[in-house]
């Protein structure tokens, strides 16, 4: 599960950049009254890499507090 969360976290910041990148070069070719609104797209898609990593950690913390407490009582 470790792998594919961070595949997932590497494919949001790539599909972020790859969007804005191909969005700018539209723009510039065909005119940004055409393809400005398309920006939000990538700004969704950098919004989930930053949720993603925010709740990645959340769970790593989660995981390290319940793994505490499991000794805890073991050694209890």
């Amino acid at each position: 599960m470790k792998t594919y969360n961070k595949l997932m976290l590497n494919f949001w910041l790539f599909m972020s950049i790859f969007l804005f990148v191909i969005i700018t070069y539209k723009g510039i070719n065909e005119g940004f009254r055409n393809w400005y609104f398309y920006y939000v797209l990538s700004i969704i898609t950098f919004l989930m890499y930053i949720i993603r990593r925010w709740m990645m950690n959340r769970m790593e913390k989660h995981q390290k507090f319940l793994d505490d407490q499991r000794n805890k009582e073991s050694s209890s």
